[in-house]
């Protein structure tokens, strides 16, 4: 796997059982070691090239998810990691609960697991990190091309 720049990553908890959390912090530690991809855990959105979020999302956070992936600059991924991130889980059926991650922004990696192995998550944000090398190869084409439009109308 081939990282242009060390992707900074930022952990958000939706109303989850914080089962999904421990396992979070768990591949952070010495024995998963996330680290060792580069990855830098942040607590600041506008550092942020990766969103984490943990639970399903409800009435009362649906704004705060906004709000914090807004502050993300672009390009961002987010990562739905544990069932109730992806669909609800088994809180989906409640009433305050509005589903998963990408009833309210857009999910780019979803990583199911009740509660989810720190194994999966590993894999499932090295997908984000080729996605996000993807968005920013992208991003640099389109803005090469757009000086070149440019050029050629003067």
């Amino acid at each position: 796997m081939k990282i242009s720049k060390s992707p900074w990553l930022l952990h958000y908890d939706a109303s989850s059982c914080n089962g999904c959390d421990i396992e979070v912090l768990a591949a952070t530690t010495p024995v998963y070691d996330i680290e060792r991809f580069g990855i830098i855990n942040t607590g600041n959105p506008k550092h942020a090239d990766i969103l984490v979020i943990t639970g399903g999302v409800n009435a009362q956070n649906a704004t705060v998810v906004k709000q914090i992936y807004s502050q993300m600059p672009d390009p961002k991924v987010v990562v739905a990691a544990g069932i109730c991130a992806c669909d609800g889980g088994i809180f989906k059926d409640c009433y305050n609960i509005l589903g998963g991650t990408d009833t309210v922004i857009p999910v780019d990696v979803y990583v199911p697991g009740c509660a989810v192995r720190p194994e999966a998550l590993i894999d499932g944000i090295s997908k984000a990190i080729a996605m996000l090398d993807e968005k920013k190869q992208a991003a640099i084409e389109h803005a090469s091309c757009q000086i070149h439009y440019e050029d050629k109308e003067d």
